[in-house]
């Protein structure tokens, strides 16, 4: 079984066509730190969609492909996970203080009725959102997703040992070596945007493997199983039926113990937020303007 590499993925990148990159700032977050943040405001009064990114990725690099579209009904927010890009550099790396940054980044930019979007790793954290700060989730949509990642033998093997590897190493993330590795790439982030391979290559290697690895232990961590019967919002779930990361039945089953969750399939795998967006793209609007509508009945 194949699945394609970070970098395979950027080296495809050059034979789609050429895209718009909006611009982004940095905003400073009171009390946890700083982070690049993309602030797309759609047409005048439209609701807002706050996108969260895949592991690995950054905001843009995840949701660059999707952005122009959602922007012609949503006023569009992306931003940098923690230790992701040019997201919060932090002593320690957790999903609970990930969904605490995006909580933080709603108040930041006084965002209201606000609909939370997860992809991959993303859609973990939007889980961990509504968890921790429900009264800022006017809804979620949840892209290639799953309650956990040690239902097999093999990923409970897999996430064990790096749990207990990132466990033992974890005090270097206080050296300065180890500061400088997770964002020793910043600065080409800011090179001319008219290659988009260029682009995204620099985006990409924007995030260390070291980060990478630490929230990959963070994830095999997660276990939401629990508490998906009490969500009480309305909830879309995106299937990517051709996942090889996350098999599509699991993806499923997590919409099906979300009471009233809504399913919406897609004939992509894994990284079709980047290189299939004319089969997801349409999934997601569809996605989206479902939950909106449902928080809209909600609310009368």
């Amino acid at each position: 079984m194949h699945v394609a590499s970070p970098r395979q993925i950027v080296r495809r990148l050059v034979h789609l066509p050429p895209t718009d990159i909006p611009q982004g700032y940095v905003l400073d977050l009171p009390g946890r730190g700083r982070t690049y943040v993309t602030d797309v405001p759609g047409p005048r009064g439209a609701p807002t969609v706050l996108l969260l990114h895949a592991v690995g990725c950054t905001g843009m690099l995840t949701w660059f492909r999707t952005v122009e579209a959602l922007s012609t009904r949503y006023r569009v927010v992306t931003f940098d996970q923690r230790w992701h890009g040019r997201g919060i550099a932090s002593e320690h790396f957790s999903l609970q203080d990930c969904a605490d940054d995006v909580a933080a980044l709603v108040d930041a930019l006084e965002l209201e009725d606000v609909v939370v979007a997860g992809y991959s790793m993303g859609s973990i954290v939007a889980q961990r959102v509504w968890r921790q700060h429900p009264e800022l989730v006017r809804g979620l949509v949840l892209c290639a997703t799953t309650d956990r990642f040690r239902s097999s033998v093999s990923e409970r093997a897999f996430h064990q040992s790096m749990e207990v590897v990132m466990a033992a190493v974890r005090g270097l993330s206080r050296s300065r070596m180890v500061r400088a590795a997770t964002r020793n790439t910043v600065d080409v982030l800011d090179l001319g945007r008219t290659d988009l391979h260029d682009w995204a290559l620099a985006e990409f290697r924007s995030t260390s493997p070291w980060a990478v690895a630490q929230a990959v232990a963070a994830l095999g961590r997660h276990h939401s199983r629990p508490w998906l019967r009490q969500i009480d919002v309305p909830v879309a779930v995106v299937v990517t039926r051709k996942d090889r990361v996350i098999a599509a039945q699991r993806q499923r089953d997590l919409a099906r113990r979300i009471p009233g969750a809504t399913i919406h399939e897609v004939d992509a795998g894994h990284a079709s937020c980047v290189l299939q967006t004319d089969k997801f793209t349409p999934a997601l609007l569809e996605a989206l303007a479902c939950t909106f509508a449902r928080a809209r009945d909600l609310a009368a």
